[in-house]
């Protein structure tokens, strides 16, 4: 129970940052009349705000570096395994500058889960790419990361 209420407070956070990102700011930046996206807020704002747009933006840069393969499989784990990564960041992030500790708490264990489940997907993506897998059963288990 415990780790599909961190895995859903992860998918939250994440969401949120992204609609926050995806949204247009109505009023005006301070040094100008014009009005900006709050991508430009982040990406402009407080240094922790800065922090937090720069990995959200690095995670979007690598989850698109490789081409798709046209495998639906390996395609999802390709692109999930550095959108992991950016949630292991901003948990990274918010440990350096958070202060609440049930934040911090939840911020260590998306780290822990999210790098378990990284190793998971690597260990897969390379079974995958030699070819069918004759037995799937043998996919690297994802421990109690998934509430099992």
């Amino acid at each position: 129970m415990r780790a599909a209420v961190i895995q859903f407070m992860s998918a939250a956070l994440m969401i949120a940052a992204a609609h926050a990102a995806s949204q247009m700011h109505t009023g005006s930046h301070p040094d100008s009349s014009a009005p900006h996206s709050s991508a430009d807020l982040w990406a402009n704002g407080p240094a922790f705000s800065r922090a937090l747009h720069e990995a959200m933006t690095r995670m979007h840069v690598d989850m698109v570096q490789a081409p798709p393969t046209g495998d639906p499989d390996r395609d999802f784990l390709i692109m999930m395994i550095p959108h992991h990564a950016g949630a292991v960041e901003m948990a990274r992030l918010a440990l350096i500058s958070g202060q609440d500790p049930l934040v911090r708490s939840l911020a260590e264990e998306i780290i822990a889960s999210q790098q378990a489940e990284i190793a998971a997907m690597k260990a897969r993506l390379a079974i995958l790419e030699k070819g069918a897998d004759p037995k799937p059963g043998n996919f690297p288990a994802l421990g109690g990361t998934r509430g099992r």
